[in-house]
């Protein structure tokens, strides 16, 4: 077929500026036009796709990248823009071919921003990671691969390297608000609440109003106790994205821990769902909070009609799940069931089923499922309690190897630290110091505690000599437990490096009639709780002590608790995140003051 002429060429030109100035009909028949004088010409259909794209014709768009990709395989653009369509479309398998393809033709940053995208959407980090990782190396390299490189390293929690490659952006477009958010959302991530608030304020004064940056900000509005400001940050968010789920249930339990009044903390979810009726995530978050409210039954009551539809979403069925556990419904199977279908790899639905299963009888099927799952998340800490408490229940003694309490679970007298004469006068003004930290009202949403307060900010990153001294206090007791309880087959042992780093730590103040539930902590390895000021009820008939063995799910039969430990204060115990724990209700004058933390071998 012979070249094209130089109308031809005129008339390529014209539809790329008619795209690039939004006369997107106007393109479409031009590049039709060119289409039927050279057929195989496959710029033209790359084009023409894109107008397709902006006229909402996606099947269109598809079929002219196909065409242009059937004339010329190897021409990296047409491949790019196929695998972005298919990408949009859920067809990750045959977008994540069309993207490689694109990128083994031609190493561009936009080839492999596509790719690493996809592959953080299909929980691949790790692979996103090593393609990006030499692309990123150079000085000059593409400032938005380096953001997504940035996200690749906070999906591994390499939170630390993450800071840095964002300052890179930061210090490569010091005018952008985008990276000054990005490098917020990377400080959020770590726990670095203050710096994480200036930059976010730095990138509103910059200009930036998009409802991510705003969800960022008020998080870590909310890590450094600046609630006003994080609760109007929340509220621009869901302004902005209505249904931006993170927002809504922040805001909604910020309010709730604020006031303690329910209808309060539900009044804009309500508003944003008379608008929106058929948003299911909404109401999702409105019935978590209503669970954590107390009220189990109103929860199911309010998601059973939907989650009871044959399009019910995933979410919404994990929910109505939870429901129908804490209230012994026996749909509590179909719906957990149903949401693992949805979600096949998702530990939390497989976990719900798992529970559900055992509260329904049926252990043996559960020891299965955490069995099958294990096999792909070893170290996931729900999965282990599911498998071990179906071990329990079918009197299989194996599961003492797991749960050996006389040697997993221990409790040491933390260290006086210098500059405190007694190990009382330490812990006297370390509570005091903890207090201040105790300004909301009642516990949060999604946590173990009720009748209680839980701190909000990062105590790793609070500038307190009391609170910055208890890193110091607990740093011998960490390493003994370690040493003592040695190395095994076991999933503690197993994992025992003789290193550590904290991966989250907050502290707890019970009052009267305030207990935590039966839980595990599904990513830690080693779980604390150390005794800072105890309520007089701690001598009295276990109250207020810590207790392990119990499930978190009423099961068949019951299982009953196992082992306690009796607080004292400057007690620190640490266990095994797997176990499951909570602690006896207490009633009477004063606080349970505490501070909890998870440790990761490092």
């Amino acid at each position: 077929m012979a070249a094209p002429s130089q109308q031809i060429l005129h008339d390529m030109h014209t539809a790329s500026a008619l795209l690039q100035a939004g006369k997107f009909e106007q393109a479409r028949g031009l590049l039709a036009g060119v289409l039927r004088a050279h057929p195989r010409f496959v710029e033209a259909h790359r084009l023409l796709a894109g107008a397709h794209l902006a006229l909402g014709e996606r099947a269109r768009a598809e079929q002219s990248l196909r065409t242009a990709a059937a004339i010329d395989p190897d021409w990296a653009p047409v491949q790019l823009a196929l695998g972005e369509l298919l990408a949009d479309d859920g067809r990750f398998d045959e977008a994540e071919s069309a993207l490689r393809r694109a990128l083994q033709r031609q190493r561009h940053p936009r080839a492999a921003l596509g790719l690493a995208r996809l592959l953080l959407r299909r929980g691949k980090a790790a692979e996103a990671h090593e393609m990006l990782a030499p692309l990123a190396r150079p000085a000059e390299a593409n400032v938005d691969l380096l953001a997504e490189f940035a996200r690749t390293l906070l999906a591994l929690q390499r939170n630390d390297e993450a800071i840095e490659v964002s300052r890179r952006v930061v210090a490569a477009a010091p005018d952008s608000a985008l990276a000054a958010a990005r490098l917020a959302g990377a400080l959020v991530a770590a726990g670095k609440f203050g710096e994480a608030l200036l930059e976010s304020r730095r990138a509103f004064a910059l200009g930036l109003d998009q409802a991510e940056a705003w969800f960022i900000g008020g998080s870590a509005a909310a890590g450094e106790d600046s609630y006003d400001e994080a609760e109007a940050a929340f509220r621009r968010a869901c302004t902005l994205q209505p249904e931006y789920l993170d927002a809504q249930r922040e805001l909604a339990q910020l309010i709730w821990m604020r006031t303690g009044d329910l209808s309060r903390a539900t009044a804009l979810l309500d508003a944003t769902l008379r608008e929106r009726p058929h948003a299911q995530g909404l109401l999702a978050i409105k019935a978590a909070l209503h669970q954590g409210a107390g009220d189990d039954a109103g929860a199911l009551a309010m998601l059973e009609p939907v989650a009871n539809r044959t399009d019910a979403e995933a979410g919404i069925l994990m929910t109505a799940s939870e429901a129908a556990l804490k209230t012994g419904s026996p749909s509590a199977i179909e719906f957990a069931g149903r949401a693992r279908r949805l979600l096949p790899g998702d530990p939390g639905a497989t976990g719900l089923l798992g529970n559900a299963l055992l509260q329904a009888g049926r252990a043996r099927e559960a020891g299965q499922l955490a069995l099958d799952a294990l096999r792909l998340r070893e170290n996931d800490q729900g999965l282990i309690a599911l498998r071990v408490t179906a071990q329990r229940l079918l009197g299989d003694p194996a599961y003492r190897e797991t749960y050996d309490y006389a040697n997993l679970v221990r409790t040491w007298t933390i260290d006086t630290p210098d500059g405190w004469p007694t190990l009382p006068a330490y812990l006297a003004e370390l509570a005091v110091s903890l207090r201040k930290l105790h300004a909301l009202q009642t516990h949060p949403v999604h946590q173990s505690l009720r009748h209680g307060t839980q701190s909000t900010r990062n105590l790793m990153e609070v500038n307190d000599p009391a609170i910055r001294a208890f890193f110091r206090a607990i740093d011998t007791p960490i390493r003994r437990h370690m040493q003592a309880i040695g190395r095994g087959a076991d999933p503690t042992r197993r994992r025992n490096t003789g290193r550590y780093r904290i991966h989250g730590i907050w502290s707890v103040q019970l009052h009267s009639h305030g207990y935590h539930t039966n839980h595990v902590h599904p990513e830690g390895w080693l779980s604390s709780a150390c005794y800072i000021d105890l309520p007089a009820a701690i001598e009295r008939e276990q109250q207020g002590w810590l207790k392990f063995g119990e499930p978190g799910v009423a099961t068949q039969p019951p299982l009953a608790p196992e082992h306690f430990v009796r607080p004292q204060p400057g007690l620190l115990a640490l266990f095994p995140s797997h176990m499951w724990h909570g602690t006896v209700p207490f009633e009477g004058e004063g606080t349970r003051l505490t501070i909890a933390f998870d440790i990761v071998p490092d």
